[in-house]
This record gives C-alpha cells, sequence and structure tokens, in this order.
C-alpha cells in the first residue's frame, strides 16, 4: 500500500495549496450614461469631450435627420471619423437614437 499512500499525501498536499485569488470584477469607476441632443456640426466637439470623459451618450438625432438630411449625414459621417480615430463604438438604434461608447465599454450587439 505504499503507492496509495504516496497518492493520499499528494491530494492532501494539493488541497491545502488551493487558494484563487480574488479580483474585483468590472471597472472600478461609474459610468454615465447621459442623453443629448445632436442639433449639427456645431455639437462634436462637446459630444467628443463628454465620451472622452468616459460617458456613455444616447445621441437623439430624429430631429436633425427631419430638420436637414444633408447636414445629419456630414455630421454622422464626422462623428463616425473619431469614433474610428478614438476606438469608441458606436451604435445607431431605430428610434432616432445613436449610442457613442468610450474604449472600456463593449456594447453587445
Amino acid at each position: 500500500m505504499g503507492f496509495f499512500d504516496r497518492l493520499k499525501r499528494f491530494a492532501q498536499a494539493e488541497e491545502e495549496q488551493m487558494e484563487l485569488p480574488t479580483e474585483a470584477e468590472g471597472p472600478t469607476e461609474k459610468v454615465t450614461v447621459r442623453v443629448e441632443n445632436l442639433q449639427g456640426v456645431n455639437d462634436i466637439d462637446r459630444i467628443e469631450k463628454l465620451v472622452k470623459e468616459g460617458n456613455v451618450l444616447f445621441l437623439k438625432i430624429f430631429d436633425l435627420q427631419k430638420k436637414d438630411l444633408g447636414q445629419f449625414k456630414q455630421t454622422v459621417q464626422m462623428i463616425k471619423r473619431r469614433c474610428i480615430q478614438f476606438g469608441w463604438d458606436i451604435v445607431g438604434i431605430e428610434e432616432g437614437y445613436m449610442v457613442l461608447a468610450p474604449k472600456f465599454v463593449k456594447i453587445m450587439r
């Protein structure tokens, strides 16, 4: 029975050494979700500042889309370029909203 005694001692030694480190899950900072109006190209700098601060933005785009389709397309293209440049996530929602999220927030599709 020498083999089984060794096996038992080895199993007991492993059980004593089994400690898992505890890690906090998720970000330690608070994430703020804001709803903002997109009224044109002039709002892009304000939106960029808010996302750089770590805010998740729901942009109301319906009014601009109805008012001036050309300006709407230009504004959305400029926002898309900034999202690519800074690594942000962008999603269009069919109810007239667009969601912008900073790098550390992942939007599940």
